[in-house]
């Protein structure tokens, strides 16, 4: 019998950003990626920190590995960052999850791990349509999409932003599995990773943001039902 093609094939080309300096959230990704048999595949991508402004760094980073991948000849590109945290990971679902892919007519991005407005379910258990919010730490593009991607220049618009606005056709692995870590960040001039911080972390406020997506309806249903039986007590009607 011939053995389980491997989850990670499905991506051609698979990259890692990390700022030249930061050995050590380099070293923690190897350990990282080695924990769930990516190890081999990924390339890390070193980049200089921007003197002025992290989110342009960002930016231009992403839009490096994109471009690198295409020029290989990539049709399914999965990057990386560097402060990567990966929990609960299950190969028969990520494997379930590519296989559904590729059988579907189209899709534009598939996130390990980020932040949604919105998650329906699909045929598959393993995979769920999202309406992309933001971070970029783990996620695949297909190769119309970061054709399309690639011929933006910096205008101040964060790339998290810039893929927001395509959102059309993304899914995500259900439930997620990337997630990141604590790692000291270089983004101290952004408010919002300080907040995100302060409120105990992205993987802490991703699985929160994930569980209220997948189960918003109920919740919105028990609200407006404990509103309805307090407004029965308190008036007699």
């Amino acid at each position: 019998m011939a053995p389980a093609p491997d989850q990670w094939d499905f991506f051609d080309k698979i990259y890692c950003i990390s700022i030249d300096t930061r050995l050590d959230r380099r070293t923690e990704a190897i350990q990282q990626f080695s924990a769930v048999g990516l190890l081999a595949r990924v390339e890390f991508v070193l980049v200089k920190k921007h003197p002025a402004n992290p989110e342009q760094g960002i930016f231009e980073s992403h839009m490096h590995c994109l471009t690198k991948g295409l020029a290989a000849g990539a049709h399914h590109i999965l990057i990386f960052e560097d402060d990567i945290l990966f929990q609960d990971f299950n190969s028969h679902r990520l494997r379930q999850a590519v296989t559904f892919l590729a059988t579907l007519p189209a899709w534009n991005a598939f996130f390990l791990g980020c932040l949604t407005s919105r998650i329906a379910l699909t045929i598959q258990p393993s995979v769920a349509s999202i309406r992309y919010r933001c971070l970029a730490h783990a996620y695949a593009l297909n190769r119309p999409l970061a054709e399309r991607i690639i011929q933006q220049p910096w205008s101040g618009i964060p790339f998290d932003e810039l893929l927001r606005r395509h959102d059309r056709d993304f899914y995500a692995l259900s439930p997620m599995i990337a997630f990141q870590s604590h790692a000291s960040t270089d983004n101290h001039t952004i408010l919002i990773d300080r907040m995100r911080r302060f409120f105990g972390g992205l993987p802490l406020i991703q699985k929160v943001n994930e569980r209220f997506q997948r189960h918003k309806a109920l919740i919105v249903w028990l609200h407006l039902l404990f509103s309805g039986l307090l407004i029965f007590i308190i008036t007699g009607f």
